[in-house]
């Protein structure tokens, strides 16, 4: 389904990628984690097709990203982007945005009104969803957007960081469980950015690990944790990418009792 080959990709004189290659299969879900700076967000974008990568190759389904524009159309149809922070119009409705959005991507009038009524009532937005966007919180609005790539039913999801923007629990367990049940009953693929080990270990079925723009681990959480002997993805991360951490708390805890 997504194949990225020996990728490279620089922001001035630093690369911020480089030599990247993994590929993941339709139907499972990869997490994207490492620490701040490490590449992530790059890397999506690069998946995404917002850039095309200085070396290498990013291809979905077969096709290559940013090789023709027919080819990125084709691909693009069967794609859908939720970056961090999303951009929303003015004098707009939720459902209005919903509506034009399941256009975008060429979904049914009649199975846009069906499903937009289904996202909203997950994700409790109903009571507001004829009101102006700009009305709405920020988690709202994060509800929103997430709402936005759902109703795109989309065989490839992009999701940068989609747990956080003040999405509060009951939306966090939402979308949970609907990315669970896409993967698993319909064969989509996911792509996703979390700081959260939690959340990572409960959704994903692949962690890659990216530090300093290489990749450190690439694997099922279950062999992350055997590797490491650790009892969660948590305590695992913090092994491969945080090996000092525990050393430095404790030496903090240490003067902070003696001052």
């Amino acid at each position: 389904m997504i194949s990225v080959t020996r990728v490279c990709h620089h922001y001035g004189l630093r690369p911020t990628l480089d030599d990247v290659s993994f590929n993941v299969e339709a139907g499972r879900t990869l997490a994207i984690v490492g620490p701040n700076g490490s590449g992530k967000t790059t890397l999506m974008e690069l998946l995404a097709g917002l850039a095309s990568p200085a070396e290498g190759q990013v291809t979905l389904n077969g096709i290559e990203r940013r090789s023709t524009v027919d080819d990125e159309l084709a691909i693009r149809r069967q794609t859908f982007f939720l970056p961090a922070s999303s951009w929303f119009p003015r004098n707009i409705t939720g459902r209005q945005m919903l509506m034009a959005t399941g256009e975008c991507w060429q979904i049914s009038i009649r199975r846009c009104f069906e499903h937009i009524e289904r996202l909203l009532t997950v994700f409790q937005l109903g009571d507001i969803a004829d009101s102006d966007i700009t009305g709405y919180s920020t988690g709202q609005r994060k509800k929103l957007s997430l709402c936005s790539a759902l109703i795109s039913e989309c065989p490839i999801l992009l999701l940068d960081e989609p747990f956080s923007g003040g999405l509060d629990p009951a939306g966090i367990t939402a979308l949970k469980q609907i990315l669970q049940h896409l993967t698993s009953q319909e064969d989509r693929t996911v792509v996703l950015t979390s700081p959260v080990p939690e959340l990572v270990e409960e959704v994903a079925d692949e962690v890659l690990i990216l530090q300093s723009g290489e990749i450190v681990e690439h694997a099922p959480v279950s062999e992350l944790k055997d590797k490491t002997g650790a009892v969660s993805l948590d305590e695992a991360l913090r092994q491969l990418i945080f090996p000092e951490t525990q050393d430095e708390l404790r030496h903090y805890f240490e003067q902070e009792m003696r001052s």
